[in-house]
C-alpha cells in the first residue's frame, strides 16, 4: 500500500479510471457545524490519495472534477454524509454514485451490522482498525496513523462492491439498489435543506 498525501487538491496527473472509492474526514458529524477536512480516494489498485483541503476556500478544481465526472463512478460507504459535505463545502453534486452501506442493507438482510468494519471483515476477511476515527482531522499536519486510517477506508471499497453486486444479483435486488444510488444525491440535498431527521415517506 502506498499513501500519497496532497495539499489542497489532487495533482493533474492522477487518473482513477472508470471508478474511484471516496471517503472524507471531518471535524464531526454535524452538517453546517463541522467542516470538511480531508478527502481520500483510491482506484482500487492498493494506493490511496489523501487530499488535505485548504480551508475555508476549498479551492480544489481537480478533486471537484473527479467528483462530478459522469464517466467515473464514485464508490462510498454511507455516501449520504460525504455527498452532503461535498455539496456544502465544495459546491458540487457528486454523481454517479454507489454506496456499499445501502448495498449491504439490501443484500445482507440476515444481519443488522452494516458498518464498514463489519462488512469488510465478513466479506473480505480484512480486519480494519478504527482507532483514528475520532482524531483531530483539522490538524495542520496529519500523523502517519491518520493517513493509514484514511487510506484503509477506501482501499477495500472496490472489492466490497464486487462482492455486494453478486449478492444483489443473486437476491434480485440490483435494480432496487441502483434506484437508491440515483436518489442518494437528492437525499443529501434534503439533509442540507433541514430534513435530515425526517422520513418523508412515513405516514405520520
Amino acid at each position: 500500500m502506498t499513501v500519497h498525501l496532497h495539499e489542497g487538491d489532487l495533482p493533474d496527473s492522477v487518473d482513477f479510471g472508470a471508478s474511484v472509492a471516496v471517503d472524507s474526514e471531518t471535524m464531526g458529524l454535524r452538517l453546517g457545524r463541522d467542516p470538511l477536512c480531508v478527502v481520500q480516494l483510491s482506484a482500487g489498485d492498493g494506493d490511496a490519495h489523501v487530499v488535505q483541503l485548504r480551508r475555508p476556500d476549498y479551492d480544489a478544481p481537480n478533486l471537484k472534477r473527479v467528483l462530478t465526472d459522469p464517466g467515473v463512478l464514485k464508490i462510498f460507504h454511507f455516501g449520504r454524509f460525504d455527498i452532503a459535505m461535498f455539496a456544502l463545502h465544495l459546491g458540487v453534486t457528486t454523481t454517479p454514485v454507489y454506496c456499499t452501506k445501502i448495498a449491504s442493507k439490501l443484500a445482507r438482510t440476515y444481519t443488522d451490522r452494516h458498518g464498514l468494519k463489519d462488512v469488510t471483515r465478513e466479506l473480505l476477511s480484512v480486519d480494519m482498525s478504527k482507532a483514528q476515527q475520532s482524531s483531530d482531522w483539522g490538524s495542520a499536519k496529519l500523523s502517519p496513523e491518520q493517513l493509514a486510517y484514511a487510506a484503509s477506508d477506501v482501499l477495500n471499497l472496490h472489492a466490497l462492491k464486487a462482492r455486494l453486486d453478486a449478492m444483489l444479483v443473486r437476491e434480485g435486488r440490483m435494480e432496487l439498489a441502483q434506484a437508491c444510488f440515483e436518489f442518494l444525491p437528492w437525499r443529501a440535498k434534503l439533509d442540507l435543506a433541514g430534513w435530515e431527521d425526517a422520513d418523508l415517506f412515513a405516514h405520520s
